[in-house]
């Protein structure tokens, strides 16, 4: 593919290059998408700008979680990639600080209601729908029937069979848990969450990692963003991607600047440069199948259609409330992740 990082609009980066070339420019980057995408990203707007960047990867909850522990004395400056859900609650107990892009002309509606929801401190950069896959060959090979829906994974053939994250540190697993409350009730959606309990063989810390097991064979059902479950197909792995049959709630990955930002213009910077269309082209260099936000941004044809999934009306203010968040993870760590298997 060609380099994108050569050909960004010149009045963007007329603006990016802007500062003394004596200044010793730096960007910290807490990055909560796949290890890849956010190596790229992070190369990419250091050969842009030269602005040095450091780059630390962790899933979207324990970066919340660093932030709010690091809220009296800030080392981050930017926060890009992971479940929006994290990003609004950090909005709403002031950890990141309010900003308008000039580049939010270009972006989808839902990027900008995501921002909006927020009052300007967090913004959609990419969308991806909630579901699993699962590796063909263990299926075949454990006699297993195939999943279409949210309840067949309640199955007892599949016990020991699936694997998902664990809501505390993973914004996928914390969608799950959402998706699933709204879908069924909270009383049945817990219900339905311990009898998936009886059939998980490990709650993984990132979101990703119950896809790429199957995919190396160790594990047979992953819990995931779909577009994860396409990565690993499109690398020639056995995975099957599965839309459930009841409906799925989504995400829309998002960006937040750290309050008290040491290196606040440089955080703006990396913000315009991250929607605009060439940065978010770069996904497709590492085969990251998210919808992007931005509407002239190109994506891949392997990517999920979410015009063609029953997307639910996931309700982004309630579920990314801190008060909500806490209450359904308490819940959850009480009533579930203490059961016997």
């Amino acid at each position: 593919m060609k380099n994108t990082f050569t050909v960004v609009s010149a009045g963007l980066f007329a603006a990016l290059m802007a500062a003394p070339a004596m200044a010793a420019e730096k960007l910290t980057y807490y990055c909560s998408a796949q290890e890849d995408w956010c190596q790229l990203m992070a190369n990419g707007f250091q050969d842009a700008t030269g602005i040095k960047v450091n780059m630390t990867r962790k899933s979207s909850g324990e970066t919340f979680a660093q932030i709010k522990a690091e809220a009296s004395n800030p080392k981050g400056d930017i926060w890009w990639g992971g479940t929006g859900d994290p990003h609004l609650q950090a909005a709403e107990e002031g950890l990141t600080e309010a900003y308008v892009s000039p580049m939010r002309k270009e972006l989808q509606d839902w990027s900008i209601s995501q921002a909006t929801s927020a009052n300007d401190k967090t913004i959609g950069i990419y969308s991806g729908a909630l579901g699993y896959g699962y590796n063909e060959d263990l299926l075949t090979k454990n006699n297993l029937p195939v999943p279409a829906c949210w309840k067949d994974l309640l199955k007892a053939e599949y016990k020991g069979h699936v694997q998902m994250a664990n809501p505390n540190s993973s914004g996928t697993a914390y969608t799950t848990l959402a998706t699933i409350v709204q879908l069924f009730g909270e009383e049945e959606g817990f219900e339905f969450m311990k009898g998936l309990h009886k059939n998980i063989n490990q709650y993984t810390k990132s979101g990703s990692a119950p896809i790429k097991a199957a995919a190396r064979g160790e594990n047979t059902i992953g819990i995931v963003f779909m577009h994860d479950a396409v990565k690993q197909a499109a690398a020639g792995f056995p995975i099957k991607v599965v839309a459930p049959c009841e409906g799925t709630g989504y995400e829309i990955g998002s960006m937040s600047i750290v309050k008290g930002s040491r290196n606040l213009e440089n955080a703006k910077k990396f913000y315009d440069w991250a929607l605009s269309k060439e940065a978010q082209a770069l996904a497709l260099e590492v085969n990251a199948f998210q919808v992007p936000s931005n509407t002239m941004a190109p994506t891949s044809d392997k990517a999920p259609d979410l015009a063609s999934i029953k997307l639910i009306d996931y309700d982004f203010g309630k579920y990314g409330s801190s008060d909500e968040r806490k209450r359904l993870l308490k819940k959850w760590d009480d009533e579930v992740s203490t059961l016997p298997q």
